[in-house]
């Protein structure tokens, strides 16, 4: 093989690389994206049980707050600067007051592993729990995310 053809040849194994790694979810702000989705469905599925939306199910409430707390397992590394995009709702805020928004983090971090560590078993329990989680969903979205 000549060496025009060998550098064409690792050229387009370069761009080709790259493509596929952007493509792969390997943009800087999917990981957050994929995170807060699971954060999403699965206080969905507590939320619909405490209003009486879907039977309560004090096993499906507990699976669903630890797989929240899985889903946001180093979520402080999940917003790397130069993060920003219009593909992310993550405010200029998170950038701008990255202490604030890692104590937002750890405090969200703190309440779900005492959540889960509680294990509630009834419905009562569980909205007590839980609702010192959605708090912080609640006070971290106002601080940090995009107005929609």
């Amino acid at each position: 093989m000549k060496l025009h053809s060998k550098l064409i040849l690792a050229a387009t194994a370069i761009v080709l690389g790259t493509t596929l790694a952007n493509a792969g979810g390997h943009l800087p702000w999917e990981p957050r994206q994929k995170a807060m989705k699971a954060v999403g469905a699965n206080t969905k599925a507590i939320g619909d049980m405490l209003k009486g939306a879907t039977t309560f199910d004090a096993a499906k409430a507990n699976a669903s707050l630890a797989a929240m707390q899985a889903a946001v397992v180093g979520l402080e590394d999940m917003f790397p600067d130069g993060s920003e995009s219009a593909e992310s709702e993550a405010g200029p805020k998170v950038f701008s007051d990255r202490a604030g928004f890692n104590t937002a983090i750890a405090k969200f971090q703190a309440d779900l592993a005492t959540a889960v560590a509680a294990a509630p078993q009834d419905k009562a329990a569980v909205q007590a729990s839980f609702g010192m989680v959605a708090a912080n969903c609640k006070s971290c979205h106002e601080a940090y995310r995009v107005k929609k």
